[in-house]
């Protein structure tokens, strides 16, 4: 049996911005998936504005992170068959939203891409798709953002203007976001830092603001 996370107790407020740094293997990703509900954890709970997600089933999960947490990884995730407009359409049309066309024309105004909308993914540049991606888990207006070394395939200038665009929505639209970076220049701009080595917290630079939208307290294992 492989500990990946060691015992963890974490409070998360309400539009906190928040990175997560640490070594390959430190267990960032774990956190991640664990908050999103696509791990289970071998022990403890995770709340999301106090609902305990560890409890729900699958159904229960896919719902919740359809209305709540928006996801960026380092691979893009597109649908190479859809266009950049329909690739952030889809997530609208799966929640019925009435309104779908009108958000997704002012998603591609905040990402500056109006004249790349008809555009599919292979005639994008790896920047350009990180934004459609950013655009797309903004669909549906979550309250959590969850992004996955983000950055990680781009080089340092498409790198940084595709965080300062993610940081911008992320203020508008007034949401939790947790950022998983090796930069430790892109994690310094968050609100609080979290170090992890080994599946451990080595440091956390927590505010001590009162209230949370996330709670975990949570060992994770894999055989």
């Amino acid at each position: 049996m492989l500990t990946i996370l060691h015992s963890l107790d974490l409070m998360i407020p309400d539009g906190q911005f928040i990175s997560v740094i640490g070594p390959s293997g430190s267990g960032k990703s774990t956190l991640l998936g664990l908050i999103a509900g696509l791990d289970a954890p071998t022990s403890g709970e995770i709340r999301i504005d106090g609902q305990a997600i560890t409890s729900m089933n699958e159904d229960a999960l896919a719902e919740l992170r359809g209305k709540k947490i928006g996801f960026v990884f380092q691979s893009f995730h597109l649908i190479p068959s859809l266009t950049a407009m329909e690739n952030i359409l889809a997530p609208l049309e799966i929640a019925g939203r009435r309104d779908a066309k009108e958000r997704v024309a002012r998603l591609l105004e905040d990402v500056d891409l109006v004249a790349r909308a008809h555009h599919y993914p292979s005639q994008l540049s790896g920047g350009e798709q990180q934004r459609v991606a950013i655009a797309r888990a903004f669909a549906n207006n979550p309250s959590i953002l969850l992004a996955d070394e983000p950055t990680g395939n781009l080089d340092s200038q498409n790198g940084r203007h595709v965080f300062d665009l993610m940081v911008q929505m992320n203020r508008k639209h007034n949401a939790t976001l947790m950022l998983v970076t090796h930069d430790h220049e892109l994690a310094a701009s968050a609100d609080r830092r979290i170090s992890l080595r080994d599946g451990r917290v080595v440091s956390d630079s927590d505010s001590g603001e009162p209230g949370a939208e996330i709670e975990a307290t949570v060992e994770a294992s894999r055989s």
